[in-house]
């Protein structure tokens, strides 16, 4: 990729081994100011003076203007938002686009994120607000800790959250590193979630998660692994707006992604084909086995079991005259089990790789009968009525109300209650999960009778 008008900054990222270029800070600086400015978000400076009257709208005890603010722009309308408020605010704003992938058709189509058009896209937002623009290739680290390992789940029969791994590894990881390298004091994005001061004796700049304001733009399920340290880094500015404002602000202020398309959860499976992008990357993956039954009949054949997914229902290829669903993923054997809607029902979920965010440690929360709590095991579903327990088994949910179609490798994100205004506990990893008691005795035994070679 070109250099695209570079400037120097005292501590400009040119040392950076996955540095690219930047973009001029002057171009369109005046054109937009003036709209700009009437777009101050009142809310965010209320609230914040309710907490702190010395605290600007970041939480930090100094002027904007002496508060560096690196922003994740991944050239759609959220993180542009987040540039022009701050801008706006009176921030020092830079702007960082990380180039995660050049896939083919996926660079121009609708909904996709850190691609070729979408880096254009950001840098003429900062040339708009007149803010410096840097562009970071991690296209290679991306591949190494997202795309690689999703792919390697899917064909381990799991349902994994590629976007999880990206916060994780390469936003809240690799991009607030260089944040903190270019002297900011934080690194804000466009989530839709909310942060807010949590102080502890040992450390007064504690912060906290919560919900958003617009419970139908909530992305705290895919945040519950960002770790403590990451959250009292990061700032969240869209965590109080509708996502309609968002739009109506982008609106004001000239943005040429105003109206772009939002992007899609799994950004870089071009047509939500999953299977293509695993076949691609492991061609002999796509291995055929057996669709058995929960009673242990044998009901037919299929090409891989990187084409199902634990709950599915259509397009499982057999007619047995009654309503069946994907209900286990063998990988081990490359068996398809299948059994009646009830054998999907789940009522605990065993995680692992907890990230634990409570005022208190982990084992001390769940001690006795457990931590009572509320979770979310779909991204889509709200909160429900759930207890965190740890003994010698491992860590596990209890869940209230039952779930269905629960796989292994999604996500289960602990909250304090139901409403916007919960608390993120963080969450972890199904490892696996329990399903109503005969469904459960007859999986275990199938799964350890011996398979045909």
């Amino acid at each position: 990729m070109r250099n695209i008008g570079a400037r120097r900054l005292p501590l400009a990222p040119k040392d950076n081994p996955f540095y690219i270029g930047a973009s001029s800070r002057d171009g369109g600086r005046s054109r937009r100011r003036s709209a700009i400015r009437r777009n101050c978000s009142a809310r965010a400076d209320r609230d914040r003076a309710e907490l702190a009257p010395s605290l600007n709208t970041l939480d930090f005890d100094k002027k904007p203007e002496e508060t560096r603010v690196v922003v994740a722009m991944s050239g759609g309308v959220d993180s542009s938002v987040v540039a022009g408020l701050l801008k706006q605010q009176g921030y020092d704003v830079l702007g960082i686009t990380l180039q995660l992938y050049d896939h083919g058709a996926a660079v121009h189509r609708a909904g996709s994120c850190c691609a070729g058009q979408d880096i254009d896209d950001a840098r003429r937002v900062c040339e708009t607000l007149g803010i410096p623009h840097y562009v970071l290739d991690y296209e290679k680290r991306f591949r190494e800790t997202v795309i690689n390992p999703f792919a390697e789940s899917y064909v381990a029969g799991e349902t994994p959250i590629p976007c999880v791994s990206c916060n994780q590894t390469v936003k809240f990881a690799d991009l607030l590193a260089t944040a903190k390298e270019l002297g900011a004091d934080a690194l804000a994005t466009g989530h839709y979630i909310r942060s807010g001061p949590n102080p502890s004796s040992e450390n007064p700049g504690r912060r906290a998660l919560f919900r958003p304001a617009d419970a139908d733009r909530d992305q705290s399920y895919f945040l519950f692994a960002t770790t403590q340290e990451q959250i009292d880094y990061l700032r969240f500015p869209l965590g109080g707006l509708p996502k309609a404002e968002t739009r109506r602000l982008a609106e004001e202020m000239g943005l040429v992604v105003a109206k772009k398309a939002d992007s899609q959860d799994i950004c870089f499976v071009p047509q939500g084909k999953y299977s293509d992008v695993i076949t691609k990357l492991k061609p002999n993956a796509a291995l055929a086995g057996e669709i058995v039954h929960l009673d242990g009949r044998v009901l037919g054949t299929h090409e891989g079991i990187l084409h199902f997914t634990i709950g599915q229902r259509r397009g499982i290829g057999i007619a047995t005259g009654e309503p069946l669903y994907v209900v286990f993923l063998d990988a081990r054997s490359r068996r398809v089990i299948v059994g009646p809607k009830e054998a999907l029902e789940t009522h605990r979920v065993y995680l692992r790789d907890v990230n634990w965010l409570g005022d208190e440690t982990l084992a001390e929360a769940a001690a006795g009968k457990g931590f009572a709590c509320y979770a979310k095991v779909r991204s889509t579903r709200a909160p429900a009525p759930a207890v965190l327990h740890i003994d010698a088994t491992g860590t596990y949910v209890d869940l209230t109300v039952g779930e269905a179609g629960i796989a292994p490798g999604q996500a289960c994100a602990l909250y304090s209650a139901p409403g916007d205004n919960a608390r993120v506990f963080g969450g972890g990893f199904i490892e696996r999960s329990e399903r109503e008691p005969s469904a459960e005795a007859c999986l275990k035994a199938l799964l350890a009778s011996p398979v045909a070679a």
